[in-house]
């Protein structure tokens, strides 16, 4: 490359525990980019930390409307972080449109660092601002750096022989380097990571580098600010890290269930917005033996998995809450016919095409009771973004050792957020035992194993195993078609009891905080680290707050009523209108009080810790 990186500041610098920054401007200019690098940069600089980007729902809204505004926001500090922050420190924002957007989220007193080069009149007008905002006194609440990121941007590249699009487009590498300035975070491995990401377009690597290195270059000599931040190092296990969202994890956990299980990985799958991560992911990783196939549609791709797994492989599907609609019919066969599926549901605001790009925990009654007659299976959630990978390879177990469909749920927060994951050693992996069974002699194809219920697996072609499956009820034994009501009733409770006993082989819940009291909170899925901030933070005031989260929908862990028995109130937070207090309240008979918000956005903690208060009253 031969441009060297930039030493530490010369200004002085202050030491702080905990930063929340929100990079915030158009969909074209590369605020993803921005947000990801730092994180990277952050996660070098020893840092834990948690990331949300924000999409525009609009595929391609104008450029400089509120429709179009992309935003990423990272917490990092030198202590544990549970969540990507409530309210940013520092807000980023690139034009009027992504100041107007987010302003009303920056925390009182805190640093706004806008591109004055695009407050013009035309952007102003797009953003419905009737005065310029730096202007006119309506900022005088935060500290404001207006710096014009745009023409520095020009005179960085002038001479270049990029066009002004690509020129413009640069941007975004200013603020990076900027921030990466103001918080003494390492430029090295964000230049390494764009010379890989843009190998193949010397130019475009060349102008980000320069442009970088400018941003940063000019934190330090444009006596705009009066020194720089440092947050220290996080005390973590010793260890091999790296950055991972949740669809990155939950790729690689499907990839290593595919080995530990000694099958060959199979995803049929349909594109959808927030779930497709996962496809381009494991798309990529063709070397590991693992199948890809974009279907045209979801029908066809939850059918393809489904011949998968008869075939003896390990059939996946991935989707989101509109797909997961469509799948249904087909995961009904797959539980009619016994076989190991894996159905991945990535939550988004719904009903209909809803939110796409937005988070949500509304799918947990679909997945439950969505399908036509008794029809139960495994549900599991993964609380934080490294934890997919663990729950992929639980799903998976789960899946051929009862013979049956397993959903796993995540959402949109969990699929994109990212946080440092410890890599784990493959000889600590637990192989996943997923016989097939081979002996003709006394072969019944419905024939049941003892503990768990489960039918034989066997793949087609075995010589002396030939069998029908199908979405018609079968003899109890042999598989053929019945429609004898007593073997129906018969077939009915024993697959409800199969998977009753998945249950059998769950670790015991874990209760943080006083293991009964006057209060505990239940939570599912993405809302582990709020709920764990906000009870910490609770119990750090000497209130009786206590908390259990709930990676296993179904069935429920056979300690979890003992559990809510023991405590005087039991408050449910949910990104939805309750489902989970519905679940509990018919279940145990509880009076499960649901703290619940469906604005496609994760809990904050200090909302969430002010409500739980105030359930204890």
């Amino acid at each position: 490359m031969g441009i060297p990186p930039p030493d530490s500041s010369t200004k002085p610098s202050r030491v702080l525990d905990t930063v929340t920054i929100r990079f915030c401007g158009d969909s074209g200019d590369g605020m993803q980019l921005s947000g990801g690098e730092f994180s990277r940069a952050s996660a070098f600089a020893g840092n834990d930390l948690r990331t949300f980007p924000d999409f525009p729902a609009e595929i391609r809204a104008p450029a400089g409307t509120l429709a179009g505004v992309s935003g990423f926001q990272i917490q990092f500090s030198s202590q544990p972080v549970y969540t990507p922050g409530d309210r940013p420190d520092v807000l980023v924002a690139m034009n009027p449109a992504a100041l107007r957007s987010n302003l009303a989220d920056l925390r009182p007193g805190g640093t706004l660092i806008v591109n004055t080069g695009a407050f013009v009149a035309g952007n102003l007008a797009k953003a419905g601002y009737l005065a310029n905002p730096i202007e006119d006194g309506s900022l005088d609440a935060f500290v404001v750096h207006g710096v014009d990121i745009s023409k520095l941007t020009e005179a960085a590249l002038h001479g270049s022989g990029l066009s002004t699009k690509e020129i413009a487009r640069s941007k975004n590498m200013f603020a990076l380097g900027l921030m990466l300035w103001l918080y003494q975070r390492p430029t090295e491995p964000i230049l390494r990571h764009l010379q890989q990401r843009f190998a193949k377009k010397p130019e475009i690597l060349a102008a980000n580098e320069k442009v970088l290195l400018a941003g940063h270059a000019f934190g330090e000599t444009a006596e705009l600010f009066a020194g720089t931040y440092v947050v220290p190092p996080a005390r973590i296990a010793p260890g091999r890290y790296r950055n991972v969202s949740g669809n990155q994890a939950l790729a690689m956990g499907l990839i290593a269930a595919a080995k530990l299980s000694g099958l060959k990985g199979f995803l049929g799958s349909y594109p959808i917005t927030p779930a497709s991560d996962i496809l381009h992911e494991l798309s990529r990783h063709k070397n590991f033996g693992f199948t890809t196939f974009q279907a045209e549609d979801e029908i066809a791709a939850v059918s393809s998995a489904i011949g998968a797994a008869f075939g003896g492989n390990l059939g996946i599907t991935t989707s989101s809450g509109p797909g997961i609609a469509l799948k249904q019919e087909a995961i009904n066969l797959a539980v009619m016919a016994e076989l190991p599926l894996l159905v991945i549901d990535v939550q988004r605001g719904g009903p209909s095409t809803g939110l796409p790009t937005k988070t949500e925990q509304a799918d947990l009654l679909q997945v439950l009771f969505g399908r036509n007659g008794e029809s139960p299976l495994p549900v599991i959630a993964p609380a934080t973004p490294s934890e997919c990978f663990n729950a992929a390879l639980e799903a998976v177990r789960i899946a051929v050792r009862y013979m049956t469909p397993v959903i796993l749920l995540s959402d949109g927060s969990l699929a994109n957020g990212q946080e440092p994951w410890k890599i784990p050693e493959i000889a600590d992996l637990k192989p996943i035992d997923a016989p097939k069974r081979t002996k003709a002699e006394g072969f019944l194809p419905y024939e049941r194993d003892n503990t768990t219920l489960a039918r034989s697996w066997v793949a087609p072609g075995t010589p002396g195993l030939e069998h029908r499956i199908g979405g018609l009820e079968k003899d109890f034994l042999t598989g053929s078609v019945s429609y004898d009501p007593e073997n129906h009733e018969k077939m009915v409770r024993v697959r409800a009891e199969k998977v009753r006993r998945v249950a059998q082989d769950y670790a015991p819940l874990e209760v943080e905080g006083p293991p009964d009291g006057r209060l505990l909170v239940v939570g599912w899925g993405s809302t582990y680290g709020a709920i764990r901030a906000a009870a910490a933070q609770l119990r750090s005031r000497g209130l009786p707050v206590s908390h259990v989260h709930l990676r296993n929908l179904n069935p429920l862990p056979m300690d979890l009523g003992g559990i809510l028995q023991r405590f005087e109130k039991v408050v449910v937070p949910e990104l939805n209108l309750g489902q989970l207090s519905i679940i509990l309240r018919a279940r145990y008979l509880v009076d499960a009080v649901g703290i619940n918000a469906v604005k496609g956005k994760p809990l904050q903690v200090g909302d969430l810790a002010a409500r739980i208060e105030e359930a204890l009253s």
